[in-house]
């Protein structure tokens, strides 16, 4: 599936756009981490969970869930919110 990688992150994948697999959100970031070795962490943390800096958006639909479930034609979008004051 196609996977929008933010900005912060492209550091990793040298591109906006990458390709990954997997059945759940949390599949497809050990797939990516394989691919790209550092890039789970920042999403990511020690307990797995969802950092609270981060987004993610399947279909346009924002999830926090790392064991939603994903389908091949699903557009994932990698989002890191801005905080600040």
């Amino acid at each position: 599936m196609k996977v929008l990688i933010p900005t912060a992150l492209r550091s990793y994948t040298r591109e906006a756009h990458v390709e990954a697999v997997g059945g759940t959100l949390d599949e497809l970031f050990a797939d990516l981490d394989r691919r790209y070795p550092g890039l789970r962490f920042r999403v990511v943390d020690e307990q797995g969970q969802l950092r609270p800096n981060m987004r993610l958006f399947v279909n346009g639909i924002g999830v926090r869930d790392l064991r939603r479930a994903l389908r091949p034609d699903d557009d994932v979008a990698v989002v890191q919110a801005l905080s600040g004051g």
